[in-house]
């Protein structure tokens, strides 16, 4: 194979959710509808109940997730598996981009070529229908999906997506001349963006708006606003600006860690403003707004960091 055929293709994710697992061994039976194409998200959560949900976490089968449209750095193909790299979602565990290994039929390789349009569409609401090229439904979305476009319509946008083309209902997505181009949200804008989530389920894992892990959904929130921040939480308390804890703001990310602040960090969330926090908790719970007080995580807090950034006219 060429250097020229190796460049000349683009890596895309061709369901509405991909599972970045830790190793082709991971997934189990009772994932199978989670790494088929078609995928079937409802049934795979529905058929997790507590124990093998607990399991993703704590046997570690789960690294991270991808949404429809999302390219990848292939490293290697084993079967029917692919060794990847998520470029946008930064980590220590590989400089390029975020590791693991995702099913190569949820993967399609497309012409480097055709994967361009003329700015991207980004989906603003909790899910968005993907129409094909003749206006039927055609696949369900996530939040934060974002496809190139081909063409704007009155009530249509027109989108390549990994199948071809397709449409988005105006009222579903934004435009942008690119990624770089969200405009940077406040601290405010961050937790308007998280507020959306109150009682969706936690998922291990997760980084779509089907379930959201802890660190899945501070990432997610900060992209919503412009800003790319590491995926997991023990990198996003080591980047960003460090901000005293006597000296929150809304939209700060706050750190937990065991034996109340001094061992192993576990989980992050954002300051909610008045004492509260805004974050998703664990298996088996739901995305919520607290009190810290009088909580585990009152006397588990360490440290907190700031991504953000305030608005000329707020300085």
């Amino acid at each position: 194979m060429s250097q020229e055929t190796v460049t000349s293709t683009t890596w895309v994710v061709q369901v509405p959710v991909a599972t970045v697992w830790t190793s082709p061994e991971s997934p189990r039976e009772i994932d199978a509808p989670g790494i088929s194409n078609p995928i079937d998200l409802q049934q795979w959560h529905t058929s997790l109940t507590y124990e093998p949900r607990l399991a993703l976490s704590d046997e570690n089968l789960i690294q991270s997730q991808l949404l429809y449209g999302e390219e990848v750095l292939l490293v290697d193909i084993q079967g029917e598996w692919a060794h990847i790299i998520v470029p946008t979602q930064p980590s220590r565990k590989d400089e390029r981009g975020y590791p693991g290994w995702v099913p190569l039929t949820q993967l399609r390789e497309l012409p480097s070529e055709s994967w361009t349009g003329n700015g991207v569409a980004v989906v603003k609401t909790r899910q968005a229908t993907l129409y094909d090229p003749y206006k039927k439904p055609f696949l369900d979305v996530s939040y934060l999906t974002t496809l190139p476009v081909q063409t704007k319509e009155e009530d249509f946008v027109g989108v390549l997506s990994p199948h071809g083309g397709g449409y988005f209902s105006v009222e579903e997505v934004a435009v942008y001349p690119s990624l770089e181009d969200i405009p940077k949200g406040t601290g405010e804008d961050i937790l308007k963006s998280g507020e959306v989530f109150v009682d969706l389920p936690y998922f291990w894992g997760g980084m779509s708006s089907f379930g959201y892990d802890c660190s899945g959904f501070t990432y997610n929130m900060h992209k919503a606003q412009g800003y790319e921040i590491p995926r997991d939480a023990h990198d996003q308390a080591e980047s960003g600006q460090q901000v005293d804890l006597d000296h929150l703001q809304p939209g700060d990310l706050l750190f937990f860690a065991y034996d109340e602040g001094k061992g192993k960090l576990h989980h992050v969330g954002l300051y909610y403003g008045d004492g509260k926090m805004l974050h998703s908790p664990n298996t088996g719970k739901n995305i919520e707004i607290i009190d810290l007080k009088d909580t585990i995580y009152e006397k588990e807090l360490c440290s907190a960091r700031r991504y953000w950034e305030e608005k000329e006219e707020d300085v």
